[in-house]
């Protein structure tokens, strides 16, 4: 019979592990001002910016966007393109050399190639929209939890001048956190704008470190690579996101 301590040790054994618990993130963002001044609060909603890391589902909404922006163009000829052929190159027997149909097979030069990309090829994937939606949210849930998004009011230039952007710049990177917005590298900063201005993306576009999208064109691939997240306008911004689940 079994013992005791063996049946305890089965039990234990058979136990369902605990799931690592996961510390509660502060909802409640700070909104500051073109000047890097407080300009108040903002509750974000959970479902947005309070998601749990899901490292496969993000995984496979990037990879699956990757695959879709593929063109296919790159293309091989195999032996029914390539020019050449008809003629057999010599007569089957009596030469003493191995016996050939067509100088466009794939073990002559020049012949076609065989298993070569196509442009036929079709490598896109279907991506769910729920599933887009929501690797989306992950992201953001986690650049909101290491503290690399930033919340500003409202942004405004008096004209098209890449002075005046770098002046913003050097002004946000006084916030506690965001010290490297003036960096160069061409990760450094996504600007999030709730419409297109075009003041705003040509004052920027001559500054490498910093993207600029619209509320709807913020994707997974878009928003992964970069160390910092500007929204501008919250009030307009966050609701937008929301939308994107109906």
């Amino acid at each position: 019979m079994t013992t005791t301590a063996t049946k305890q040790k089965t039990i234990a054994r058979k136990a369902p592990l605990k799931k690592k618990e996961v510390a509660a993130v502060n909802l409640t963002a700070s909104i500051y001002n073109q000047k890097a001044a407080s300009a108040g609060t903002i509750a974000l909603p959970e479902k947005v910016f309070g998601l749990s890391w899901n490292a496969d589902l993000v995984h496979q909404v990037v990879v699956g966007m990757q695959a879709n922006k593929r063109a296919g163009t790159a293309h091989t000829k195999d032996r029914s393109e390539v020019s050449g052929g008809g003629k057999k190159p010599w007569k089957q027997k009596g030469t003493g050399r191995a016996r050939h149909g067509s100088n466009r097979s794939p073990i002559w030069t020049g012949g076609g190639v065989t298993f070569g990309p196509r442009n036929d090829k079709d490598y896109s994937q279907k991506i769910n929209k729920k599933m887009r939606v929501k690797a989306l949210f992950t992201v953001l849930s986690q650049k909101y939890a290491d503290s690399s998004i930033l919340f500003i009011d409202s942004m405004s230039f008096g004209g098209m001048k890449t002075k005046d952007a770098n002046a913003t710049l050097a002004t946000l990177a006084g916030i506690k956190g965001f010290e490297k917005l003036g960096s160069k590298k061409p990760t450094t900063m996504l600007l999030v704008l709730p419409e297109p201005n075009d003041v705003i993306e040509k004052s920027f576009a001559n500054l490498s470190g910093v993207t600029v999208v619209t509320v709807n064109g913020l994707n997974p691939l878009v928003a992964m690579p970069f160390h910092n997240v500007v929204v501008v306008d919250p009030a307009t911004v966050v609701p937008m996101l929301e939308a994107k689940l109906k």
